[in-house]
C-alpha cells in the first residue's frame, strides 16, 4: 500500500510510506532555495516528489490531504500545472471530546498532471497525533502513550493512544491557543511588526519565525514573579478561547504594566517561564485523571519546538519518558496525514522511519571550478584536520535532508566550538541576530562528560548545560544563559556525522563541534552545492568526499551591522 500525505498550506509538504515504512517527505521549503514555510504551490511538485522515487501519480494507493479550517470541512487554494486548484479538507480540529479523531474525510478532485484523484482528508490535530505516536519509541513497542497537541491554531488538547491506533480524546488541559507566545513578543522590540520590517501580506509568515527568536532572546532576561501574577490575573479575568484572545491578554498586559519598568526581554522571559509552568501544571492534573494511566507521553504541535518547555516537561517527573519528533510543527503535517491513512486502514501505529529521510542532495554540473571555488578530493579524516587546522566554518552537505526545521548534520555549517568568537562568526555569514545560539553536536557516548544531562538527544529538542570543566573548552556553543541545545550523533544513524566527530575528536581533543543550518537566509537548507557556492560566504564547501575552497577576502570579516540582521 502506498500513501500519499500532502499539507497544501505553510508549511507545504509531500510524504510517501509505503506499507509502514516511510519513503521520504519532502517539505516544499528544502527544494530549489524556496522560501521557509512555503505553501505547497501547485500539485506539480506531488509528481516530482514521487518521480524522484522512480513512481508517478498512478501508483498511489490513497492520497491524503491535511485539515484546516474551523467549523466543518473548508478549502484551500492551490494550483495545479499552473491553473488554480480549490480543495476541500477536513476541519483543524475535532468539535466535541465524543468525535472520532481518527475519521476520515472523503473528497474528489486532486488534480495531478493530467488526472483527477480521490482523496482523503484528516484533522489537522490528528496528523500532529499521528505523526508524533507513530514514529515514537512507544509505537514501535506497541505501548499506549499520552499525546499532547499545541500549536498556533488550538488549545493544548490531550489524547490517549493506544497500540491498536485508537485515539481517545481528552479534551484541552488549558486556556491558551499556542498563538499567544508569538503574539505576545510581537507586542514588544524587537520582534513588533515594525521591528521586522516586512510587508503586511508577509506577517503571518514572518511570525512564523517569530517564536524560534524569543526563546533564544529570553536568555538576555529574568523571570519577574510580579510579571507572572499579572498573567494570573488576565488569564483569570478576561479568558476568552478564542484565537483573538492573543491580543487581548497582549494588550492587557501591556495596559495593567504601564506604571511599571518592563524590560521586554523580562516581559518575554516572564512569559515563556508562566506558560512552562501553566503547561506542566496542566500535563500533571491531567495524568492525574488517568491514575492507570501510561507513563510515556508525545509531544506535538508547534509549541514542541521550545525547548525549555520540552526541558520542563522532562524534569518535571510527571511522565516516565517524553518523546518529540523532530518535525512536530507543520513540517510533519503531511507525514501524519499519512500515518493517519495507514493507521485507520490497518490497525499497526508504528512506523519504520528515518529522520534523513528528506529530499536528496541535487547533483548538477559542478564538476570542475566555480564561483571562485576550485575543487580537491578530500575524505571525512582530512575535513576533520581541515576543522582543526584552519579553526573555518565549512558548508557540509552529504546524503539526504533532515526532516523538520533543525539541521542535523546533513545540510549543516559546521565549525570548531574551541574559538570563542565563533558563534559571532557564524551569525554574521548567515546574517542573523547576535543573540541567536549555536548548537553543539555531540558523539552520544561522549555526551554525559560534556553535559549535563547529556542525555540522548538525536533531534535536538532539549535544553542542556555545559559542564563546568568544558565552559572554557567549548564557548562557541554557550547560549547566554550558559546552556546549549544540544544534538547527540549515533554513529549506526548517521556515520558520515559519526566518523568527522571521531576523528576530530582524535585531533584535538574535543568531542564537540558547532553546528547551525546551511541555508540562504530566509530560505530551506542548501538542496545542491552549487547554492553554497554562489552563496559564498564560507571558504569552504563540502561533500560527499569533495571539498570546494577559496581564498579569504572581505566576505569573511564579520561587521557589526550584519551580525545584528534580522
Amino acid at each position: 500500500m502506498l500513501i500519499c500525505g500532502v499539507k497544501v498550506t505553510h508549511d507545504g509538504s509531500v510524504a510517501l510510506i509505503e506499507n509502514g515504512r516511510l519513503i521520504t517527505s519532502v517539505e516544499i521549503e528544502k527544494l530549489d532555495n524556496r522560501s521557509r514555510y512555503t505553501d505547497l504551490t501547485d500539485t506539480a511538485l506531488i509528481a516530482r516528489v514521487l518521480a524522484g522515487h522512480g513512481l508517478s501519480p498512478t501508483d498511489v494507493d490513497t492520497f491524503v490531504v491535511d485539515g484546516w479550517g474551523y467549523g466543518g470541512p473548508s478549502e484551500v487554494v492551490t494550483q495545479a500545472d499552473e491553473s488554480p486548484l480549490t480543495l476541500t479538507v477536513a476541519p483543524y480540529r475535532e468539535d466535541n471530546l465524543q468525535d472520532d479523531s481518527l475519521a476520515v474525510y472523503r473528497f474528489e478532485g486532486l488534480r495531478v498532471g493530467a488526472k483527477e484523484y480521490p482523496y482523503h482528508s484528516y484533522h489537522h490535530t490528528t496528523g500532529h497525533i499521528m505523526s508524533a505516536y507513530c514514529t515514537s519509541p512507544f509505537a514501535a513497542r506497541r505501548e499506549p502513550a499520552f499525546v499532547v497537541v499545541w500549536d498556533g491554531g488550538v488549545l493544548p488538547r490531550g489524547y490517549l493512544v493506544r497500540p491498536h491506533g485508537a485515539v481517545e480524546n481528552l479534551g484541552p488541559i488549558f486556556g491558551l491557543i499556542g498563538n499567544v507566545y508569538a503574539t505576545f513578543a510581537m507586542h514588544f522590540a524587537p520582534f513588533r511588526p515594525e521591528d521586522l520590517g516586512v510587508p503586511t501580506d508577509q506577517l503571518p509568515y514572518q511570525q512564523l519565525s517569530v517564536p524560534g527568536k524569543v526563546m533564544a532572546y529570553v536568555a538576555k532576561g529574568v523571570v519577574r514573579p510580579d510579571l507572572c501574577r499579572v498573567f494570573d490575573e488576565i488569564y483569570r479575568d478576561e479568558l476568552d478561547i478564542s484565537l483573538d484572545f492573543a491580543t487581548t491578554f497582549s494588550r492587557s498586559f501591556l495596559s495593567r504594566t504601564a506604571r511599571m519598568t518592563v524590560r521586554p526581554e523580562d516581559a518575554l522571559a516572564s512569559m515563556q517561564h508562566w506558560l512552562g509552568e501553566r503547561l506542566v501544571e496542566s500535563l500533571r492534573e491531567m495524568r492525574a485523571l488517568l491514575p492507570n494511566s501510561p507513563a510515556s507521553l508525545c509531544f506535538a504541535g508547534g509549541c514542541a519546538l521550545n525547548i525549555k518547555w520540552n526541558s520542563r516537561i522532562r524534569a518535571s517527573g510527571v511522565f516516565d519518558e517524553v518523546y518529540i519528533p523532530p518535525f512536530p510543527n507543520d513540517s510533519g503535517s503531511a507525514i501524519g496525514a499519512a500515518c493517519a491513512e495507514w493507521t485507520r486502514s490497518t490497525g499497526t501505529p508504528d512506523l519504520a522511519w528515518s529522520v534523513y529521510s528528506g529530499p536528496a542532495l541535487a547533483y548538477g554540473k559542478y564538476d570542475g571550478d566555480g564561483y571562485g571555488y576550485t575543487r580537491r578530493p578530500l575524505d571525512v579524516e582530512g575535513l576533520a584536520a581541515l576543522l582543526h587546522l584552519t579553526g573555518e566554518p565549512v558548508v557540509a552537505l552529504h546524503g539526504a535532508a533532515e526532516l523538520g526545521p533543525r539541521a542535523l548534520g546533513n545540510r549543516s555549517i559546521v565549525a570548531p566550538a574551541t574559538q570563542p568568537g565563533m558563534k559571532d562568526r557564524l551569525n554574521h555569514i548567515k546574517g542573523r541576530e547576535a543573540y541567536r545560539p549555536v548548537s553543539p553536536i555531540c558523539l552520544v557516548d561522549q555526551a554525559p562528560e560534556v553535559f549535563d544531562p547529556g542525555t540522548p538527544d538525536p533531534f535536538m529538542l532539549f535544553d542542556h548545560r555545559v559542564r563546568p570543566a568544558w565552559i572554557d573548552r567549548i564557548p562557541a556553543v554557550l547560549h547566554l544563559d550558559n546552556s546549549a541545545r544540544l544534538q547527540t550523533v549515533d554513529p549506526a544513524t548517521n556515520p558520515v556525522l559519526g566518523a568527522l566527530l571521531s576523528a576530530y575528536h582524535r585531533l584535538s581533543g574535543v568531542p564537540v563541534l558547532c553546528n547551525t543550518s546551511a541555508n540562504l537566509h530566509g530560505s530551506g537548507f542548501f538542496p545542491d552545492v552549487p547554492s553554497a557556492l554562489r552563496w559564498g560566504r564560507s571558504r569552504y564547501v563540502w561533500s560527499d568526499g569533495w571539498l570546494w575552497e577559496r581564498p579569504a577576502d572581505q566576505r569573511d570579516i564579520p561587521t557589526p551591522s550584519e551580525g545584528n540582521a534580522v
